[in-house]
């Protein structure tokens, strides 16, 4: 029986196959793995243009020169990344066919992760923790699950 264990978190995602051999220990594999850009800048690196940032207050001599400023952008690019997240999980877990599979994600995502899977996605879901491993060395992985 093998079990697929996700890490991720909103700039990286791995996914590890776990085989159970009875005789030995089990056996961590790295089966997917990728960083996104996106998820790694600031929102000042993000935002390039300098049209988007307030100048002058509109006092007597002054004027206010507001372009428009991203109240909602860093909120949109979460909610962009997490849906992302959620379709690769979706993709893996249908291609793998596993029976089970594991979750670590951030408290801040973790929620809104799952809320985004396909049902028969998240049937299989056996273990889910509110923690971020996706710095932590792949033989350490496996006993946050255990």
């Amino acid at each position: 029986m093998s079990i697929i264990i996700i890490t991720v978190d909103l700039g990286h995602f791995k996914a590890y196959k776990v085989t159970m051999d009875p005789i030995a220990s089990p056996k961590i594999e790295l089966i997917e793995s990728y960083d996104s850009i996106e998820g790694h800048l600031k929102l000042g690196e993000k935002l390039s243009d300098i049209a988007g940032r307030f100048v002058g207050g509109g006092g007597k001599g002054e004027v206010a020169k507001g372009y428009g400023e991203p109240h909602h952008l860093e909120s949109d690019i979460r909610k962009k990344l997490v849906k992302i997240i959620a379709l690769n999980i979706n993709t893996l877990i249908k291609k793998d066919d596993c029976e089970k599979w594991y979750l670590a994600a951030g408290e801040r995502i973790n929620k809104e992760i799952i809320q985004k899977l396909e049902p028969t996605v998240k049937a299989k879901l056996d273990k889910n923790i509110s923690f971020d491993l996706t710095k932590i060395p792949k033989s350490e992985i496996l006993s946050h699950f255990l």
